[in-house]
């Protein structure tokens, strides 16, 4: 596998999808039930992981999905599905440095585990959130310790995914926090408020907003980019914005004709793959912060992943 593929889910397409980086071209889509949503990627690049939220977005009614569906990368196949039922409306994904998988189920507010994703056919343990309607959450490298964005109570929770005898430690630090970068050295957490219209930044250790300042209208999303500053996508203003972590000032302010879902990184090139809500996936250059083209996609594309391995 080259870097030169992006791995793509288009939610209102109902499938992942490859791209060539280099032309744009689409070089293959796997069906997928209607609305998966949240992926991540296992250490080889072997498997794909995409939890099944089987409803359009956080304010459409509905149960949901309870699978996670197991891609094959290099044959582009669904290789199997995983039902986790009763864990419904599968949002967050993520793995740790031993591969073990992560979801959140959104509406049970409760985060599984499945130690061996590989081959494991039902989770190993669940921890609860404590908080209502969890959507996404970091993780750190390690796995010991998770932090859930509870959109309905307006907390950040601090979990501890394998001991469930640690109760829950709450943060309200604005309100419908959804966004969320986690610092490298992971003491510090970075976190949109939505309706607060504000970015905080969370002591992991004492879990107290150390500092916070306003953000653009309907800040969604938080990305921290590797060489420290972090990525904001506004949906409300569709912006994005560069934003210095020490300060959470904006450092810039890119006006963008659509709205930005989702975005990645390129490991190695200094791009950012930007998803918009008019079915476009924008080359960002965060050298000159400017978009550099966009490339058509399927309907609603999301989440995307660089393939890295040479």
């Amino acid at each position: 596998m080259t870097d030169n593929i992006l791995l793509l889910v288009e939610k209102c397409s109902h499938c992942l999808s490859y791209y060539d980086i280099d032309s744009g071209e689409r070089l293959a889509s796997i069906e997928l039930p209607d609305f998966p949503h949240e992926f991540v990627i296992d250490s080889n690049e072997q498997y794909a992981y995409i939890g099944h939220y089987g409803v359009e977005t956080s304010g459409h009614l509905g149960f949901g999905g309870t699978q996670i569906f197991q891609v094959d990368i290099a044959r582009r196949e669904l290789a199997r599905t995983i039902d986790i039922a009763p864990f419904n409306r599968l949002h967050g994904m993520q793995m740790d440095v031993q591969d073990r998988l992560y979801a959140l189920s959104e509406d049970r507010a409760q985060l599984v585990v499945l130690d061996h994703p590989a081959t494991d056919t039902a989770p190993r343990r669940a921890v609860s959130t404590g908080g209502i309607k969890s959507h996404l959450f970091a993780l750190t490298r390690d796995g010991q310790t998770a932090y859930s964005m509870n959109l309905l109570s307006h907390t950040v929770t601090k979990i501890q995914p394998h001991d469930a005898t640690v109760a829950p430690v709450a943060c309200s630090p604005g309100e419908k926090p959804e966004g969320y970068a986690l610092s490298a050295d992971e003491k510090t957490l970075y976190v949109t408020c939505r309706w607060s219209n504000t970015l905080c930044a969370i002591d992991t250790a004492t879990m107290q907003v150390q500092y916070q300042a306003p953000s653009r209208d309907d800040a969604t999303r938080l990305y921290l980019y590797r060489d420290g500053r972090l990525v904001v996508t506004n949906y409300g203003a569709r912006s994005l914005s560069i934003v210095d972590p020490a300060t959470l000032q904006e450092l810039a302010h890119v006006q963008m004709d659509a709205r930005a879902i989702a975005l990645s990184f390129h490991p190695t090139r200094p791009l950012a793959f930007v998803s918009q809500d008019n079915d476009l996936l924008g080359y960002f250059n965060m050298e000159t912060l400017q978009f550099e083209r966009f490339v058509a996609t399927q309907r609603e594309p999301d989440v995307s992943r660089v393939l890295c391995r040479a």
